[in-house]
């Protein structure tokens, strides 16, 4: 997170932003308020494992999702500089970051889509893949139902996921593997599609290859994609 920490001092410096007279909170989304009444029951919030973790700076907002969540008050230079020591306190650093870009007007798409947002995700995917990397075997690192299920349909495709509970389940034959198989899954994929949570639990850097492109999804990762000048795909953020 060290990187993070530095490129988001950069930018407040940059814009003089502020400390000790704005406070940024985090506060827990019910899974109706961060994706409204989507088709499918499956989405990680739905099953209680994850929260979205949502941080309001001025008249912006940035999310993360997180396996551990609860609320967060103080000021900016306080959690910009504080100890990320464990998933927690990396949502609320990730969620203000993405906040503060977008108050900014330098990101925008930090709010998870809603209703029927996954499933129109989901059509787009496999143009996006096709235009920008042509047929690549696709590593995907963290499940998200729908857009599983559109690459597997046009790809060879192998995914991974930290919930027990996922792994082990087929997606039109493709059987999700744990997180241990992520190091072969690396070498054999073409391009790695992973989901942006790996930036709350700090997994990421595992996920950026030299040489080997890789594409993060979703909101979470809306700020830290920016900061790294990393490629991002999340058609239907808010």
């Amino acid at each position: 997170m060290k990187e993070l920490r530095e490129q988001i001092l950069k930018v407040i410096d940059e814009h003089k932003l502020p400390d000790g007279i704005v406070q940024v909170k985090a506060i827990t989304l019910s899974p109706e308020e961060a994706i409204g009444n989507p088709e499918h029951n499956d989405y990680p919030i739905q099953k209680g494992r994850e929260r979205l973790m949502q941080a309001e700076y001025e008249s912006a907002f940035g999310v993360a999702f997180t396996d551990m969540f609860g609320n967060f008050e103080g000021s900016l230079y306080e959690i910009i500089n504080m100890e990320l020591k464990n998933n927690f306190r990396r949502a609320i650093f990730i969620s203000t970051i993405n906040a503060v870009l977008r108050y900014l007007g330098l990101i925008d798409k930090t709010g998870h889509c809603r209703d029927k947002g996954p499933v129109v995700c989901q059509r787009h995917v496999v143009e996006f893949i096709k235009e920008r990397f042509g047929n690549p075997k696709i590593f995907q690192a963290g499940l998200q139902p729908r857009l599983a299920e559109a690459l597997s349909r046009e790809f060879e495709l192998r995914v991974t996921d930290m919930d027990k509970d996922n792994i082990g389940e087929k997606i039109n034959g493709v059987v999700v593997e744990p997180p241990d198989n992520a190091a072969g899954n690396i070498k054999w994929c073409d391009l790695i599609f992973a989901t942006g949570t790996t930036f709350a639990n700090e997994t990421y850097r595992e996920l950026i290859i030299e040489g080997k492109p890789t594409v993060f999804y979703g909101v979470t990762c809306a700020g830290a994609v920016y900061l790294l000048n990393l490629e991002r795909y999340c058609p239907e953020g808010l």
